[in-house]
């Protein structure tokens, strides 16, 4: 399934102008959903038409997905039944997105609505709802799955759950949404706002290392930045991130060989199938770089995440590029640079034959 990534923005909360940047800024960059919550609208239903649609069309113009999220509480104020979503079709919507649940037979008989718009559930919860959907026949192709965002800090989700609640839906087939935080944005659907990650562990994490640990999983499909309005360098940093590949960024040490270069920027590295507890090996640039004379020049140990390259004392391995695991000493490998704090969490990610990248700190 092709991934994707998002923003999201807040009318109710918010300046259409403002919002109109945002959203031209993002199309720009390749941002193809956008998230839009109705959880907090007081007003009636031609308020909210007046507020909602010229911004929902003026984003499909841009090419932009946009889901609506809603609840049980709003289809009654708005007087609109569950059995006719037409009004969400008229605003404009690609996507309702049911924050709460109805009953299941319910919740199947909105996927076969005729305005054909996709119903996305909320996947932060680890119970049967899923299953218990596609018992009452619900029309597959038109279900979505999407995590909730947690304003209040200490209240984001936990890894494991995180991961199990996932599996359920990707398992299925289902394409799949979950939320990061920026560092900049202050809007939100509450007048809490401590970021909105899905996660809790990445409330305080870079952006770009928020996006690629969700996509590293294998289990999110769209990443969306959920609170407003994300900086310009945040949405560039979100846009540049590999959504199919890790790519893990190093500090490199000062002064290192050229030959430490090329090797740490080979195209396609790609870890041994026979996994180790020392290190994570690529091999292939030894193949590759044979002919070049790699001096000794280390004396220190190492320790987890140093990226090293054997030297020429290590004759059939001179060349191999390493990521290390457990600390240990060798004279034979060179340290060129160390995989950057931050993304310490992405590198148990890199498994018997994946393929990854490494790129150079600026």
């Amino acid at each position: 399934m092709k991934r994707e990534i998002g923003i999201s923005i807040y009318p109710d909360h918010s300046d259409s102008y403002q919002d109109q940047q945002y959203l031209q800024k993002a199309a720009k960059l390749g941002y193809t959903r956008l998230f839009m919550s109705m959880l907090e609208i007081r007003e009636g239903k031609e308020k909210v038409r007046e507020k909602f649609q010229s911004i929902i069309q003026y984003a499909k113009q841009l090419g932009f997905e946009v889901c609506l999220d809603v609840s049980p509480a709003i289809f009654n104020q708005l007087g609109i039944s569950y059995h006719d979503l037409s009004f969400f079709a008229k605003l404009g919507a690609d996507v309702v997105r049911l924050d709460e649940s109805f009953d299941s037979a319910t919740e199947a008989l909105l996927t076969f609505n005729p305005q054909q718009l996709n119903i996305e559930f909320n996947m932060s919860n680890n119970v049967y709802q899923l299953e218990n959907l596609l018992a009452y026949q619900a029309n597959q192709p038109f279900i979505y799955g999407c995590h909730n965002f947690y304003p209040q800090r200490g209240t984001g989700l936990g890894y494991d759950f995180f991961i199990s609640c996932s599996k359920r839906y990707k398992q299925k087939g289902i394409k799949t949404a979950a939320f990061i935080s920026s560092h900049v944005g202050n809007l939100g659907p509450w007048n809490v706002n401590d970021g909105l990650p899905t996660l809790e562990m990445h409330r305080d994490l870079p952006i770009e290392v928020q996006a690629k640990h969700l996509f590293a999983t294998n289990l999110i499909d769209v990443v969306i930045i959920g609170n407003a309005y994300a900086s310009d360098e945040e949405l560039m940093q979100v846009a540049k991130v590999n959504r199919y590949q890790l790519e893990l960024t190093v500090e490199t040490l000062d002064n290192i060989q050229s030959v430490e270069q090329s090797i740490i920027d080979y195209p396609q590295h790609i870890c041994r199938g026979d996994l180790n507890e020392m290190a994570i090996r690529s091999s292939n640039p030894r193949e590759v770089f044979k002919q070049d004379n790699l001096p000794h020049d280390n004396q220190g140990g190492f320790v987890y995440g140093d990226v090293v390259v054997g030297n020429d004392d290590f004759e059939r391995y001179k060349n191999e590029l390493q990521i290390v695991l457990t600390p240990h000493e060798d004279t034979r490998k060179n340290k060129v640079g160390k995989i950057v704090t931050e993304e310490f969490i992405l590198i148990p990610y890199i498994q018997a034959w994946s393929k990854f990248k490494l790129k150079r700190q600026v």
